[in-house]
């Protein structure tokens, strides 16, 4: 399996602080990957990292063989990215943010008119889509932005908290597309405290504390029993 995403060496330092410390991963095409960690142990500073939003002090992360901060363009064109927090412009419609988000991509005319037809279905946001995000509640929110980061048909997802704000049936919508997603070669980078979530979704996982690796499953399948996940992860981050 080819590796999407190659954190190499990487770590990160705010002043004397260091919040990431010499990490190492690699994610192959297609894997559901699960990033764990308690609050303040380097994932979201990682996310940023992967994703270009911060330079790493030192080491490299590669997407697709491209270092995001050496050739960004080509690396950033194949990532998709939700954050925790999902922002839009208030003043726009769902569907003017998501014809924004495609003119970033220089997605043609025609393509786009299909993409957002096939994320309204996909995502159900045909009641609201034609409303300005002022008026959305957060699962509308979250809704949309998961369509603006699946829409150019990204190589990579990269997530922090995916069903943030999402009723039952909204998560439900989100869980399976992303899973299915994953069998057409989609590599799904995600970040979550659900554990629940990462029991039902992950081939693999990685737990940091921090700002060090403490535990990762070398080989992707792995299935874990109801509630196993959850006792490795207090007695490893205790």
């Amino acid at each position: 399996m080819n590796p999407t995403v190659q954190i190499s060496h990487v770590t990160k330092k705010f002043g004397p602080f260091v919040a990431v410390d010499n990490l190492d991963l690699s994610i192959g095409e297609g894997e559901f990957f699960g990033f764990l960690g308690p609050n303040g142990a380097g994932k979201t500073t990682t996310i940023k990292m992967i994703t270009g939003l911060y330079a790493p002090t030192s080491g490299t992360c590669l997407i697709n063989g491209h270092d995001v901060h050496r050739d960004p363009l080509p690396a950033k064109r194949s990532i998709g990215y939700v954050p925790d927090q999902p922002f839009l412009y208030e003043k726009l419609t769902g569907r003017e943010f998501l014809h924004f988000v495609c003119g970033l991509f220089n997605m043609p005319a025609a393509l786009v008119r299909e993409k957002i037809e096939e994320y309204t279905e996909v995502f159900e946001i045909g009641d609201f889509i034609d409303r300005r995000a002022e008026e959305y509640s957060q699962g509308m929110r979250q809704r949309i932005v998961l369509s603006a980061a699946l829409i150019h048909d990204p190589g990579v997802l990269i997530i922090d908290e995916p069903l943030v704000g999402l009723d039952p049936r909204s998560a439900r919508l989100v869980k399976d597309t992303l899973k299915e997603r994953t069998t057409k070669g989609l590599t799904v980078f995600m970040s979550t405290h659900l554990l629940e979530i990462v029991e039902e979704l992950c081939d693999r996982i990685a737990i940091i504390k921090q700002g060090r690796i403490i535990y990762e499953e070398s080989q992707t399948g792995a299935r874990r029993s109801n509630g196993e996940l959850e006792t490795m992860f207090l007695e490893l981050t205790k």
